[in-house]
């Protein structure tokens, strides 16, 4: 179990434990986080397994989040601990154990295939036939960031890339709008991808 807990810096206090989870969970089944109460800019995060967690940090490492470069180490914590009952945290641990938003949880799912490095261009799914090219660039672009790109799968209209000014508006944008609800019962699951439009 060694290596599941990884220690993070990410140079920012403007980080919540969801904005983590969403990101951590591209490369693994995020159980939980915990942001330092004393050190707002330093979390720990817990993964399934180690490999998510080497996934993670090799994706991860380097790349910003709000301007500053996030750095992962692996802890020497084995596992995050939950606040005792009644334990004021100011939301600051969260225990994701049982979040339907685990990409991971099914053995042999197809997102075990589609694990890339943090790119410009987002894999976009489950968009619902309503909903336009426009809607999404406005959707994206809404985000503060800038649309460079965008088209349909030509077999598949649920799916579709878009392309961001850089690799760390993707990473905003993803973390913004995975799972964003797109109505008609349909949230929209963004992930990176490997292909440029």
């Amino acid at each position: 179990m060694d290596g599941i807990v990884q220690d993070l810096t990410v140079g920012t206090k403007r980080v919540t434990p969801q904005c983590l989870f969403i990101l951590f969970g591209v490369y693994g089944d995020v159980q939980r986080v915990k942001i330092l109460f004393k050190k707002k800019e330093n979390a720990l995060v817990q993964m399934t397994d180690g490999n998510q967690a080497q996934l993670a940090m090799s994706h991860l490492n380097g790349q910003k989040l709000h301007g500053k470069p996030i750095r992962i180490t692996l802890s020497k914590h084995q596992t995050v601990q939950l606040p005792r009952e009644g334990q004021e945290t100011h939301g600051l641990t969260k225990d994701y154990g049982n979040s339907p938003l685990h990409r991971f949880k099914k053995p042999g799912s197809k997102n075990f295939q589609n694990i890339f490095p943090p790119s410009a261009t987002l894999h976009l799914s489950n968009i619902p036939p309503s909903v336009t090219e426009e809607d999404l660039k406005m959707l994206f672009s809404s985000n503060s960031g800038v649309v460079k790109g965008f088209k349909f799968f030509q077999k598949d209209r649920k799916m579709a890339l878009i392309q961001m000014g850089s690799v760390e508006e993707a990473i905003q944008s993803l973390i913004d709008l995975h799972n964003h609800d797109l109505g008609e019962n349909h949230h929209l699951r963004v992930s990176f991808s490997k292909s440029t439009i």
